[in-house]
């Protein structure tokens, strides 16, 4: 495999040279002509790959899936490196995508790297375009939409935030719109042509409760996401039967009978501390501000949080930094929970094993492409950990399915406009992640 190491070399250096606007010059395509008059059987092709002989394997290889997988595989790779051209006429595919880049930050790149590397490996023309807008206010998104009306763009892929996608929406616009960062549960919406593609940290934490123990500490930031899932893992891990959601809230806010503990009042820079307690269940949360790096206070000598299940709502760094202190002051957890906020494998190199042994990791990047996966490679970009370039490439092989009507790449079901991700946990082992099996399934075995 001399020559495809050599042309992968060339590729990376090029094309990570590029710039993160979409051209709309067509890449040159690369045809491979067959001229050998005879046949040529698995055995044969493999034999050009054993060889070398890429071009020879290409020359044969048609241009529908190949029977072997492990030759189609090598098929689909070279087109997508060596952008082949197909002798059949195909027709034009048309995508926008809508970037608030000052909101989404670096993903206004990588979910044009991981919307361009999907079309690319397909190896059918398109026309990706890419709408900035300055913010996610009503003008700038009128704005925008007005523009790829006007392009005659049908299919838009939207990365956007709450506020966003319910700008977006209230529009009410006719155009085909995916919004690979938001979940169906968190906006009203019942437009039809609106799609979700946004991973839903509720179900992973109901999964990930089921390992729980009493008692349930919650550590958690001041984002958005945080709050709202320390919030519900609270209510979900104190209420095993669901009850009317008005009447909880009501009993929730009701401190008149002392129903919460508040806690003696920590270092300053932690607040909202509360403890919760009914019969045998209780949780404790604490909200942990940006820039705090010690939580002795929290943790040290503290006999309420001993044995506890450990649930943590922070970005890696920070999780990392409160995983290392729950070993260094002995809290002897019973397992450390959490959602796909932590599926990172930063977790491997930032904490100790000791640290990471008892941790349990929802994860839904179930589906895993490896000609996506290395056509992304190419351009720097990652879609088997980041979930939002990774529902970003789910989204687009939808439309491609809807536009073209060929069959989907990723085998993932799309119920009332919401895409229903698979749900597994995983631990953080010496080198890797691994399946994580409940003691039940241990048994069982």
């Amino acid at each position: 495999m001399k020559i495809i190491l050599t042309i992968l070399t060339f590729f990376s250096i090029t094309l990570l040279a590029q710039s993160y606007l979409v051209s709309n010059i067509p890449l040159p395509k690369t045809y491979v002509q067959n001229l050998d008059p005879y046949p040529c059987d698995e055995g044969c092709m493999q034999e050009y790959l054993d060889n070398d002989l890429i071009f020879s394997f290409l020359a044969h290889a048609s241009s529908t899936q190949l029977s072997n997988p492990e030759h189609d595989e090598m098929r689909m790779i070279s087109i997508s490196v060596l952008n082949l051209g197909s002798s059949i006429e195909e027709m034009k595919l048309k995508i926008a995508l809508l970037l608030p880049y000052k909101k989404i930050g670096r993903y206004a790149a990588s979910t044009t790297n991981a919307a361009f590397a999907y079309l690319i490996a397909r190896n059918q023309s398109f026309e990706l375009k890419t709408y900035n807008i300055e913010s996610e206010e009503f003008e700038d998104v009128e704005a925008a939409l007005l523009k790829m009306q006007k392009d005659e763009f049908n299919y838009i892929i939207a990365p956007l935030t709450l506020k966003g996608a319910e700008t977006l929406v209230s529009l009410n616009p006719y155009e085909e719109i995916y919004f690979p960062t938001i979940h169906k549960k968190d906006i009203n919406s019942t437009l039809p042509n609106i799609y979700f593609g946004g991973i839903d940290y509720k179900a992973q934490s109901d999964v990930l409760l089921q390992e729980a123990v009493s008692p349930l500490v919650i550590f958690y930031d001041k984002s958005t996401i945080g709050k709202s899932l320390a919030k519900y893992e609270e209510e979900k891990f104190k209420f095993k039967e669901k009850i009317d959601e008005n009447a909880t809230q009501e009993i929730l806010s009701d401190n008149s009978e002392g129903y919460f503990i508040e806690l003696d009042e920590f270092d300053a820079q932690v607040d909202n501390t509360q403890v919760l307690r009914d019969e045998n269940r209780t949780v404790i949360k604490y909200s942990i501000p940006r820039r705090v790096t010690n939580i002795e206070e929290q943790l040290l000598y503290n006999d309420d949080i001993m044995q506890g299940s450990m649930f943590i709502n922070t970005p890696i760094v920070k999780t990392s930094m409160i995983m290392s202190q729950i070993t260094m002051y002995d809290v002897n957890a019973t397992n450390v929970l959490s959602t796909q906020i932590n599926y990172n494998p930063l977790v491997l190199s930032l904490t100790q094993y000791v640290d990471r042994e008892k941790m349990i990791i929802a994860n839904s990047i179930t589906h895993n492409n490896s000609i996506f996966i290395e056509t992304n490679s190419l351009l720097g970009n990652d879609i088997v950990y980041d979930w939002i370039n990774y529902t970003t490439t789910v989204g687009m092989d939808y439309f491609f399915n809807k536009i073209t009507r060929q069959d989907k790449q990723y085998n993932i079901e799309m119920l009332d406009n919401q895409m229903q991700y698979p749900i597994e946990l995983l631990r953080p082992s010496q080198t890797r992640f691994i399946k994580y099996e409940s003691v039940v399934e241990e048994a069982l075995n």
